[in-house]
């Protein structure tokens, strides 16, 4: 199958049974991501601001409704820079930044690439295409389950670079910078068989989080996560994984990329005026704004604050791998 920078809806669906439905699942409010947005709405009824993005309207005659930024009108690029600073970032950029982090994990610089600035002025890196290797009693599998997190993450270029944002040049599997895409690379040089593989893809992506406002940046972030793993595996094993496989990173991702205010740790516009359960003088009911919103306290919010999965714990309830935790309970320890 060959890969284009749009991945379009109607061939999730066709070639993916279950897997768009799984892609726009929210776990924390057991409904649909919504499109928290109101560039959608002159298409009619399901597209307002707070309705849940559903399969039937970005599919079929709707399949080419959500597209990458840079495949967007212009006017509308301006428009969402102005009303959400929706800035999306260079992947020359992304490169030098997820460099950073690499440099001081390996105590090395120039693992993966090294960036350069060209004739002209642009910037680009040249892939380092030595095998990477692992000192100071660090190993491979460190760094696939080293937890990374791209906040506000829009497309999610950071994670992935299946194609530059700012221009649309898709970029081969070899040259990519993403967080992921290092984890995958790193993978596919030490795993040989596919059920290792798989698995440590798995703990590669359970490691990897973002979080993102709006609905339709939100799952343009989640498929390009999926593909990642889809061309991935197909590039090392010259076949594509089996639906069951492409099913369970869906399931990680829903879990690990989700909608959420980042200032609040709510959902998108949960917070508000709150009626008090108990009855007041003359049967009226009391209505108190969010504490949270008032104070600019993380804490305080009444809002739907968002779950997010813990892999490395057990949940108590279920048994099942995963914890439950709040988003805010994790930034309340840092």
């Amino acid at each position: 199958m060959s890969y284009e920078v749009d991945i379009l809806e109607n061939d999730i669906r066709d070639h993916y049974p279950e897997v768009l439905e799984t892609l726009l699942r929210d776990h924390t409010t057991r409904k649909n991501i919504f499109w928290a947005t109101d560039n959608y709405q002159y298409l009619g009824e399901g597209y307002e601001y707070a309705s849940p993005i559903l399969p039937e309207l970005i599919t079929g005659e709707n399949g080419n409704v959500i597209m990458p930024r840079v495949q967007k009108d212009k006017d509308l690029q301006l428009s969402r820079v102005r009303d959400m600073a929706e800035v999306f970032t260079p992947s020359w950029i992304c490169n030098a930044q997820n460099n950073l982090i690499d440099n001081a994990w390996f105590g090395l610089e120039n693992v993966f690439n090294t960036e350069m600035t060209n004739s002209d002025g642009s910037h680009s890196w040249i892939v380092n295409p030595e095998k990477v290797i692992f000192l100071r009693g660090k190993t491979w599998k460190h760094y696939v389950r080293d937890t990374r997190l791209e906040m506000t993450c829009g497309e999610a270029p950071y994670i992935t670079s299946r194609y530059d944002t700012t221009t649309g040049e898709f970029i081969p599997i070899e040259k990519r910078i993403g967080l992921l895409d290092r984890k995958l690379r790193v993978i596919s040089e030490n795993v040989e068989k596919s059920d290792e593989w798989l698995e440590a893809a798995q703990t590669a992506y359970r490691s990897t989080y973002a979080f993102e406002w709006q609905g339709d940046s939100l799952l343009l972030a989640r498929e390009a996560m999926l593909y990642t793993f889809i061309e991935n595996y197909e590039q090392k094993f010259a076949k594509q994984p089996l639906l069951k496989s492409i099913q369970y990173i869906a399931y990680i991702i829903s879990w690990n990329v989700w909608q959420m205010d980042g200032l609040k740790g709510v959902v998108p516009n949960s917070c508000g005026l709150k009626k008090d359960n108990q009855l007041q003088f003359f049967g009226e009911q009391e209505v108190t704004p969010c504490e949270g919103c008032k104070s600019d306290n993380m804490l305080k919010h009444n809002g739907i604050y968002c779950i997010i999965k813990d892999w490395s714990n057990k949940d108590l309830e279920s048994g099942k791998s995963g914890r439950r935790i709040r988003f805010v309970d994790i930034m309340k320890k840092k």
